[in-house]
């Protein structure tokens, strides 16, 4: 059985507007890399064996410090970024409303079936990312991985491993914390959920989709 640690990346530039930063490639605040310092120094010392991250700057730049503290290498998985929000990266839920808003309404309906104009659906991701996560988990067999991934892909994920419908996510799991750790165990394909958003010290606020 193999411990993954899920922790989102750092605070970003597009978080104070809670704008949808998807697959854009958004940097760090100074907040943000704290954030990422922090899980960095929490991660020292620990029996982690590798570290993961997507292939989104933020994610990586958050993935860093704890890699050098441990001695590792980040190795990047891009079917670990964030889902895909088409034409609604990088708007707020205000300014999708005033251009697309039948799209908003649908997707907010089912946001883990029904895109954005142009995204990616919430199932799909989970696909994705989730043969991504049994692969790490096989390769790493009976040791601890942390992996440095974005708030609405984890929410989607830990609904697949709580059997709880992907549409659902929001109100199930309302937030990700910045930098905080949620773990994860994926034995012969029965996961299980052991922590969700525990703070590595700094807490960032969660984003709400």
């Amino acid at each position: 059985m193999t411990t993954l640690l899920l922790a989102r990346h750092g605070e970003t530039v597009w978080h104070a507007e809670n704008r949808y930063a998807g697959s854009s490639d958004v940097g760090l605040t100074a907040k943000g890399v704290a954030q990422a310092a922090t899980l960095g120094a929490w991660a020292a010392g620990r029996a982690i064996g590798a570290v993961y991250a997507s292939d989104l700057s933020r994610a990586v730049l958050t993935a860093m410090p704890s890699a050098k503290a441990l001695g590792l290498e980040v190795q990047i998985d891009p079917r670990l970024r964030e889902v895909h929000f088409g034409r609604g990266e990088g708007m707020t839920r205000a300014e999708m409303n005033e251009v697309f808003p039948t799209n908003v309404a649908n997707f907010l309906a089912s946001p883990g079936h029904v895109p954005l104009p142009e995204g990616e659906a919430g199932l799909a991701a989970v696909e994705r990312a989730w043969t991504s996560l049994e692969e790490i988990s096989a390769r790493h067999h009976g040791g601890t991985v942390l992996v440095v991934m974005h708030s609405t892909l984890m929410r989607l994920l830990l609904c697949r491993v709580l059997g709880v419908p992907l549409d659902n996510y929001r109100d199930t799991l309302p937030c990700v914390l910045n930098a905080a750790i949620t773990s994860i165990t994926i034995d012969q394909n029965r996961p299980a959920l052991h922590s969700y958003n525990v703070p590595t010290s700094l807490r960032g606020e969660g984003a709400h989709r």
